[in-house]
């Protein structure tokens, strides 16, 4: 079969991690629940509160469907609503990798309603993650492209291991990231190297991302990463948790705003650049790629 890390090289991914067919060609990955799980919520109690850990556990790569969004913004509500959670880490349980993104399968020849839920859930997810008042620290034990990077970006504290790599790498593809994924980035890195690095879709080694600030820590092992971000977690609770709070929303309250009002415009750009002629042949293209290298 064709190898998660093949998909991975765009940070877009089949639904069920393979490419053995569509909606006409690819009938299979049109099925859109599972059994499983594909958010897990475990809690520790700590010296400076109660603290959670948000695992993904959808596999092969924790491909960002509509059903995943949802459970994902379900969790993250919950958390939000406990007065007794001061923080939570957000990870994976997929081994090497965080996330891999966007489900491709939501794109390419879409149903328009769906289409459509699909990126209003994502924009509700990112604004939840990113607006939250509680800490959050985010251990990349994987591989994390596009929109596993913004799930990261959106954390307070990255903490990373050293054998994988991060970023928003759409363009790959032939798909623009969105204007607040790419607010994201600049305001982690700076406008230059957020300039650089979503024009070319770079996928910046561990190492590297901390140098220019797209991560705040490295640590060898995944085992590692866990360890760290527990720390990181205790670290940032031992503050005053209202004056924290309080700067953390003064920072991000204009991106989040900016979204807010632009949100349903934001919404009909999608879907008219997605259902375009040329992108769907893109993603078609990009399908039967992946098909060929299977059948090798």
């Amino acid at each position: 079969p064709c190898s998660n890390h093949t998909m991975l090289r765009f940070g877009l991914t089949t639904r069920n991690g393979n490419v053995n067919s569509t909606t006409s060609r690819f009938p299979s990955l049109r099925s859109y629940s599972d059994s499983a799980p594909r958010v897990a919520a475990t809690f520790e109690e700590t010296p400076h509160g109660r603290t959670a850990i948000i695992s993904m556990q959808k596999a092969p790569v924790n491909s960002l469907s509509l059903e995943m969004l949802q459970d994902l913004k379900s969790k993250l509500e919950e958390l939000d609503q406990d007065k007794t959670v001061s923080g939570y880490i957000l990870t994976s349980s997929v081994p090497r990798i965080f996330s891999a993104g966007l489900d491709i399968m939501e794109m390419y020849e879409p149903k328009p309603d769906r289409l459509r839920s699909f990126w209003d859930t994502l924009q509700e997810t990112y604004l939840r993650l990113y607006g939250t008042k509680k800490t959050t620290i985010a251990a990349i034990n994987g591989e994390a492209p596009a929109g596993g990077c913004m799930l990261s970006l959106c954390c307070d504290y990255r903490v990373m291991a050293s054998k994988y790599r991060i970023g928003l790498n759409e363009v790959q593809l032939g798909i623009a990231a969105p204007f607040w994924f790419s607010k994201l980035m600049e305001d982690a890195i700076g406008k230059r190297q957020a300039d650089r690095l979503l024009q070319t879709g770079m996928m910046v080694p561990a190492k590297d991302a901390l140098q220019i600030g797209l991560v705040d820590r490295v640590v060898e092992s995944e085992e590692e990463v866990m360890a760290a971000a527990r720390e990181e977690l205790t670290r940032f609770t031992q503050v005053n948790a209202s004056a924290r709070a309080v700067t953390k929303m003064a920072h991000r309250e204009e991106a989040l705003r900016n979204l807010k009002t632009r949100k349903e415009d934001d919404i009909q750009n999608f879907v008219q650049f997605i259902t375009n002629e040329r992108v769907q042949k893109a993603l078609g293209m990009y399908l039967q790629s992946l098909k060929a290298k299977a059948k090798k």
